[in-house]
């Protein structure tokens, strides 16, 4: 494995890194469609360079309330589940952690948060890792929202062949 690299961002007073190769970009917060009847964490769908993607609400995952930062950024994020905006209070840098700076956790069990795998102990600073795939995997209600994405993709091609 070797180094490890990664965007480390901020949400509340907490840092957490995803690794870059899962990182497709960094935006602003534009226009985002709500949806009603879906789980309160996700914001809605909005459209990044064409795709169609979900933007889920970390701060609400973690502590159930919104985050209105000027300084919120949606970090793009590449599943094999579903690529979707992670809304984040803010994106701080590109980081490469040596292997040995990254620890495993022992709350990796802890089944509401086996998305943090390690966790960095920095100098002056506590980096969580965060796997995007375990994170939206472990989210009630995602299959809806996915099932829902497709709903809505296959509704915008009909529209393109009428």
């Amino acid at each position: 494995m070797g180094n490890v690299k990664t965007v480390v961002f901020a949400c509340g007073t907490e840092e957490y890194a995803v690794p870059v190769e899962q990182a497709i970009s960094i935006e602003k917060l534009e226009r985002v469609t709500p949806i009603p009847h879906l789980p309160n964490y996700l914001l809605g769908f909005t459209r990044i360079r064409g795709e169609l993607i979900p933007v889920l609400d970390f701060e609400r995952i973690l502590y159930n309330r919104s985050s209105n930062s000027p300084t919120a950024r949606v970090i793009v994020l590449n599943t094999d589940i579903v690529n979707y905006g992670l809304l984040v209070t803010e994106a701080r840098e590109i980081l490469d952690f040596e292997e040995n700076v990254l620890q495993q956790m022992g709350l990796v069990n802890y089944a509401k948060t086996r998305y943090f795998t390690a966790v960095a102990n920095l100098e002056n600073r506590m980096i969580t890792y965060v796997d995007p795939k375990i994170l939206v995997d472990s989210l009630d209600g995602i299959r809806e929202i996915i099932q829902y994405l497709h709903k809505m993709l296959e509704d915008e091609k009909a529209e393109e062949l009428s």
